[in-house]
């Protein structure tokens, strides 16, 4: 068994939510002392305030905060002998902190120039970033933490693999490759969020071939084509990157608690559509 600690650091390196719960009064006889810490995640348990029914309540209010989404912390107060059925029968206080929980999970296609200004950013929000190209040559030597390297012969196959409510970007270095990726995110249709780069004469060319594969256009709406928000000016790749970070943080904030579903409020009610063609990678 991990000690709370360990198992705290190794649940935020991974990016999987958790809820730190401690000891902070004791009161009588009880089975730990003040400052006794466990981890719980949705899954596991790491580390113990004492065993017993205490443990298995707190573990249960941690799970349902951690299904719900909440991130306020809170104390509870708990009477270990006629509450609990604890023979100790002191009494004590705990406090439920919610850690490590991710608002984003953002897949990236495309290792080119503004794929290298764009993922940093990224990496130094509350997100967890794939990075995904066919091309190893293209990456960085230096990857940010955060972030994890798929290199992929065939791109199009890692669009399954996504977690529902993604924030999917494609910025590849093919036409092709990127109406390929775009057919299959649309054909999923469960993200938050689609960006695809390009100028606003390329997204009507995708739409008219996407239109001819038989999409629904109120699917094909979703998809932000040219991406990035207005104010944020500029054709130099870390112009572009800043602006479709921020129309990110901008959705995830908007988003964030809320239950992503495939009918989503389209970004473009939040946000004004951005008015300027982007590079093409």
């Amino acid at each position: 068994m991990h000690n709370w600690i360990s198992a705290l650091a190794d649940l935020q390196d991974r990016g999987e939510p958790c809820v730190l719960v401690t000891i902070i009064e004791e009161l009588g006889s009880t089975p730990r002392n003040a400052g006794s810490k466990m981890v719980v995640s949705a899954e596991h348990l790491y580390d113990t305030i004492g065993g017993g029914h205490l443990e298995y309540k707190a573990m249960k209010i941690a799970r349902e905060m951690l299904a719900s989404g909440r991130q306020d912390t809170h104390l509870e107060r708990f009477s270990l002998g006629a509450s609990l059925g604890q023979c100790c029968g002191g009494a004590t206080v705990l406090l439920f902190e919610p850690m490590g929980r991710v608002q984003a999970q953002i897949a990236v296609f495309g290792a080119g120039h503004v794929g290298r200004a764009l993922v940093p950013l990224l990496a130094s929000l509350p997100c967890r970033v794939r990075w995904i190209d066919s091309r190893e040559q293209e990456f960085p030597e230096q990857i940010p933490d955060g972030v994890i390297k798929i290199v992929s012969e065939e791109p199009v196959d890692e669009v399954q693999d996504l977690p529902a409510g993604s924030y999917c970007i494609v910025m590849t270095h093919n036409h092709q490759l990127d109406l390929e990726l775009t057919a299959a995110i649309l054909k999923r249709n469960d993200f938050t969020w689609f960006g695809l780069i390009g100028s606003r004469t390329k997204r009507v060319k995708f739409e008219h071939r996407l239109r001819d594969r038989g999409f629904d256009p109120a699917v094909v709406q979703r998809m932000r084509c040219p991406m990035g928000i207005a104010e944020v000016k500029g054709k130099l790749p870390i112009e572009i990157a800043v602006s479709i970070a921020a129309e990110i943080i901008a959705t995830y904030n908007a988003n964030f608690g809320q239950q992503t579903t495939t009918h989503a409020e389209p970004i473009a009610q939040l946000l004004p559509s951005s008015r300027r063609s982007q590079a093409i990678q």
